[in-house]
């Protein structure tokens, strides 16, 4: 198999917005992140000790001018969680970031870094591919937490696995605090300003990747799929509107995908985050499942339709 990863400069894509993937591990503010990105409690934070966001949850509008997506993640990179049991929403993550994400914000929570944060940074680093860590920007959460008159630069400058990911990230980096700095009169210690120079950070990597999102032959498989589906759609729902027709086709997608046999949770995690060999495994095993799949369900349509039996 031939890869292209990385930028696509023509989508094919029915949603016109900018697309972000809010990845990081439970607990890191995710939630919270995007609340303060789009200026509403939108999305889902539970204030227990086993607080964490068990669903991939998705919002688009408008701020600061720009049309985003938000597509809020569960701890992906938890490293004491089974992988098997975030199967079914890496897949919805898949569905809902096709035919790729103009952006990912990788978010870690401002605290010490223990053995167990560095161990959170090492599976970054290796299930991202250095393609898509062109379109990563890291976002600290709880920049309360930031002594003082410090900038962020000073606090993780001695962890040199931190400072490896930023710079793989093109250091691009902010630090943010969704409970304190809502009325800060520090520019620095202000969420307006903050998100201010993230939106402006991911202008840039849309500019730099000439408009194009980060794409690969595992999110272009499914945007295919999810074409091919809302097409199905239009046939037998024409009072639906273009986003409910694109909503139902990603789930059923989603639901395919998931039944997929023959592909890991892992694999499909590398795959949405370009790892070649994770996304070959996708377009052997898990593309041509959910090709068949749409086929067989076509054929049974059809079928139905004739009062015809098929027999397996």
């Amino acid at each position: 198999v031939v890869l292209q990863p990385g930028r696509d400069d023509k989508p094919q894509s029915s949603m016109s917005d900018m697309r972000i993937a809010v990845l990081g591990k439970t607990g890191a503010g995710k939630s919270s992140l995007c609340n303060t990105m789009s200026g509403r409690d939108v999305f889902k934070i539970n204030h227990t000790a086993n607080s964490e966001t068990t669903q991939c949850q998705r919002i688009s509008r408008s701020v600061n001018g720009r049309s985003i997506t938000l597509i809020d993640t569960p701890g992906f990179f938890d490293t004491g969680r089974p992988r098997e049991e975030m199967r079914s929403e890496i897949v919805r993550c898949i569905t809902e970031c096709a035919p790729g994400p103009h952006a990912f914000l990788i978010v870690l929570k401002l605290e010490k870094f223990t053995e167990h944060e560095n161990q959170v940074i090492a599976r970054i680093k290796q299930d991202f591919s250095e393609e898509a860590l062109k379109y990563a920007a890291v976002v600290f959460t709880h920049g309360d937490q930031l002594p003082e008159g410090m900038k962020i630069e000073e606090f993780f400058r001695e962890n040199k696995g931190l400072c490896d990911l930023l710079e793989k990230c093109g250091n691009r980096y902010h630090v943010i605090d969704n409970k304190y700095w809502k009325n800060q009169q520090d520019e620095y210690r202000s969420n307006k300003f903050q998100v201010a120079e993230l939106l402006n950070t991911i202008d840039k990597i849309t500019e730099q990747n000439k408009g194009g999102c980060y794409t690969n032959e595992m999110l272009q498989a499914v945007e295919r799929k999810i074409q091919q589906e809302e097409k199905n759609i239009r046939l037998s729902s024409a009072n639906m509107s273009g986003e409910e027709i694109r909503q139902k086709a990603k789930r059923n997608v989603s639901d395919r995908l998931k039944k997929a046999a023959g592909i890991t949770t892992g694999a499909l995690l590398g795959a949405l985050l370009g790892v070649p060999v994770m996304i070959s495994l996708f377009t052997a095993v898990g593309g041509a499942v959910v090709g068949g799949c749409i086929g067989g369900d076509e054929a049974d349509q059809a079928a139905n339709m004739n009062n015809i039996e098929i027999k397996t």
